[in-house]
């Protein structure tokens, strides 16, 4: 370990001692992979990267005694200095951009660069949401165009635009779906959640004020139906369910559930987050769908961690339509466009539960789903859901003889394959094989989740992966997981080349350290 340098920084070697990668370095640093201290490490805060004139102390201010009286405690750094430690952090961060990411249930597929650059034309880009509606007609177009696409492409009547993410949406099918037993004097107070839906669904339900039952599933995976008919009655509200489901499987017998759960006197929610997998060849609302939220960021571009909020448009059934949120934008006679924001007795919503959001939605969201779904086109967003479930059944046939896959005798997956830890030996675990995989230069896939498996493991490949990318990811996770079966001791403690080895991940959410100590005054 080298000397201190003049701003106190000791330098830090991300692994100790000499490791299979070669010796340890002087500077921390493994080629370009280049160790980085903390901000507040790497300069005082008695510094500043730029030339100030000491104030006149003496010379009145318009502060009114609200002068700084201590130092601010940030580090001073120069322009290059603060860019230099911000671009290597951001060289230890794992994105789409660098490989595939499998994360399951959370569709992490490529944001085509078009829709950014739609996304930051001006007038999209700089639209205030208090904009007079006379001057945000494009706006207000694009808007009503995607409500429209969305409806077609769900067999649906109507939709609401305004929810923000994928659990506000069901937030807002839920409060629907109240709204319409309230005002049939129906005191309903439960809801039925699958094992196989979304951790969302159980949470939302509660939240808003309902008694959540679980319905287990059958062998293969999928909704237990002779359960959930059994437990229907009258005070059963509806049914949350997801489809395809959290297993990577579909719902064979969603229409005979919707039927049940209608001739039963309630609702059927479906939790749209999986939509990337079916959209352009199966309608929802053909399924008997009442209300079902679609994930914008996920199956229409932007991914979970897109650099921006999520969007989570709900789509509604005729039974459910009136009790819609408001706003909502609806096209006149003369082709232009109205945002209707207020309730009106005898019509435009007056039975509407009311608002979700302060105004109508992510504009920024809206831009580029639209203009995936125009560059597309409908043979394109067909074409998207039959490679999203080639890659993933691709990924399950190839990696079933060495990863125990619980449902793969059930026939094929959706857009996503899941697999145990069934097969390892010698006291290894899902989290070992995770570490594993950083070691092969991947992002880990969904682990524990669903908790149906155990040490479960999900893998969405999604339909931008090339065949290439796939062999190589096949490769990888084979390679580790051979490793896992075989007991091999070394992926306790992986991952080895990683800028930091295993952490405390426990310690880290229980008892985390969210302001840096100076140790000379610890």
């Amino acid at each position: 370990m080298s000397a201190p340098n003049a701003s106190g920084w000791k330098p830090g070697i991300p692994t100790a001692g000499d490791t299979p990668a070669g010796p340890a370095t002087a500077t921390g640093n493994r080629a370009l992979m280049l160790e980085e201290p903390l901000i507040f490490e790497l300069a005082g805060n008695d510094t500043t990267g730029v030339d100030m004139p000491e104030p006149d102390n003496a010379a009145p201010n318009r502060l009114g005694g609200r002068e700084r009286s201590a130092p601010i405690g940030l580090p001073g750094l120069s322009e290059p200095e603060t860019v230099r430690h911000y671009t290597r952090l951001s060289r230890q961060n794992y994105a789409i951009d660098l490989g595939l990411f499998p994360l399951g249930s959370c569709t992490m597929k490529h944001n085509p660069r078009l829709n950014e650059k739609v996304a930051r034309m001006p007038g999209f880009l700089d639209c205030h949401p208090l904009t007079p509606t006379q001057s945000a007609q494009g706006a207000l177009e694009v808007i009503h165009q995607l409500g429209e696409w969305l409806k077609t492409l769900t067999g649906m009547p109507a939709v609401a635009m305004s929810p923000k993410a994928g659990a506000h949406g069901e937030l807002c099918g839920i409060l629907a779906i109240r709204a319409a037993l309230e005002a049939r004097g129906d005191a309903r107070k439960v809801i039925l959640c699958p094992e196989s839906a979304h951790g969302t669904n159980p949470a939302t339900a509660a939240f808003a004020g309902y008694e959540v039952e679980d319905i287990p599933a059958n062998a293969n995976g999928r909704v237990d139906l002779a359960a959930l008919e059994a437990r229907l009655g009258p005070d059963v509200a509806g049914v949350m369910i997801t489809n395809p489901n959290t297993c990577g499987l579909f719902e064979p017998d969603f229409r005979k559930i919707a039927d049940a759960v209608h001739a039963a006197g309630g609702f059927v929610y479906c939790d749209g987050a999986n939509f990337n997998a079916i959209v352009g060849r199966v309608r929802p609302g053909d399924l008997g769908v009442d209300a079902m939220h679609i994930n914008l960021h996920k199956t229409f571009s932007t991914p979970h961690g897109g650099g921006g909020p999520g969007s989570g448009p709900v789509v509604f059934s005729e039974a459910l339509a009136p009790y819609a949120p408001l706003p909502f934008v609806e096209q006149l006679g003369d082709g232009s466009f109205h945002l209707v924001e207020e309730e009106t007795a005898g019509e435009h919503h007056a039975k509407s539960f009311g608002r979700m959001t302060a105004f109508n939605g992510q504009m920024g969201m809206f831009t580029r789903a639209l203009t995936y779904i125009l560059s597309h086109g409908a043979d394109g967003l067909r074409q998207v859901a039959e490679d999203a479930v080639l890659n993933a059944n691709y990924v399950l046939r190839s990696l079933e003889d060495v990863l125990h896959a619980p449902f793969a005798h059930s026939g094929p997956c959706m857009h996503e394959a899941l697999f145990g830890d069934k097969n390892f030996t010698g006291g290894l675990s899902t989290l070992d094989l995770a570490k594993g995989l950083i070691d092969e230069g991947y992002h880990p896939m969904t682990m524990y989740f669903p908790l149906v498996v155990h040490g479960a493991m999900l893998v969405e490949p999604t339909e931008t992966e090339s065949k290439a990318a796939l062999d190589q990811f096949i490769m990888a996770l084979r390679s580790v997981a051979e490793r896992a079966n075989a007991g091999d001791p070394t992926l306790k403690t992986a991952p080895h080349f990683a800028p930091r080895r295993r952490l405390d991940e426990t310690q880290a959410a229980r008892k985390p350290l969210l302001a840096w100590s100076d140790p000379a005054l610890v």
